[in-house]
């Protein structure tokens, strides 16, 4: 998840694309959420880790 948020904030930046630009800070941010609580033992969605 963060690495398609990379990728699409690199598209939105190249090519002048907002909602790119915008969907993918929204998905690198929940992608570090998932990978924070993953990291210090919480379940996520019925698993112990998230990746």
């Amino acid at each position: 998840m963060i690495v398609l948020g990379v990728i699409l904030l690199i598209l939105g930046f190249v090519f002048g694309i907002s909602i790119l630009w915008t969907i993918g800070l929204i998905l690198v941010l929940v992608g570090l959420v998932l990978w924070v609580l993953g990291a210090v033992g919480h379940a996520v969605g019925g698993r112990r880790h998230y990746w």
